[in-house]
């Protein structure tokens, strides 16, 4: 098994690529190993020291490091998460166990009910132009709520912490979504 690794915008974290689908559908993002308890794979992740984050998405997995003056640099972190990574998928052992909510537990997303055709368009435009680009940077955004012209977004993996999500909300995301729906004013993160 040929595990690649890729850098992102966010240098506490790393994308790894076993060449192979790690979930089927949705993405998972795990910010401790007592959120990560129905995720064998996760779990072994969490063993590694110095691992403070674990997002699954469909043929990548996203490891974010602890952030302090003793952490180690990822020369030093990335075999032991290579194999973990590897470890798991050659002993055959599931990455996810039960039924799981793909979008982890972010609460019910809100918006008025005369909003719903523009949140349907929000929706749209988010899963076909942003989330396949921010996918490709290891992370994922979840749309959460539209209020009084504010898209309300959770960033996620990758996007959770990066010094650049500022700058991709609001140059990259908000444009996007006032260009194609005059209703949209703002874009916030949770």
């Amino acid at each position: 098994m040929f595990i690649q690794t890729e850098a992102t915008p966010n240098p506490a974290t790393l994308k790894f690529l076993p060449g192979q689908t790690v979930v089927e559908e949705g993405s998972y993002d795990y910010r401790s190993i007592e959120d990560a308890a129905a995720s064998p794979l996760a779990l072994r992740l969490f063993d590694v020291k110095d691992v403070s984050g674990v997002f699954l998405g469909y043929d990548f997995v996203t490891i974010t490091k602890k952030e302090n003056d003793g952490s180690p640099d990822w020369q030093h972190l990335k075999p032991a998460i290579l194999g973990a990574i590897m470890e798991h998928f050659m002993s055959g052992a599931p990455v996810l166990e039960g039924a799981q909510n793909a979008q982890g537990d972010l609460g019910e997303e809100f918006y008025e009910p005369e909003d719903e055709k523009t949140v349907e368009l929000i929706k749209e435009l988010l899963d076909t132009r942003v989330r396949p680009a921010v996918a490709q940077d290891g992370g994922d955004i979840a749309f959460r709520g539209f209020k009084e012209g504010v898209v309300y977004l959770h960033m996620r993996g990758a996007c959770a912490g990066c010094p650049s999500s500022t700058a991709t909300l609001k140059h990259g995301i908000q444009n996007l979504l006032r260009h194609f729906i005059p209703d949209v004013e703002e874009v916030e993160a949770i």
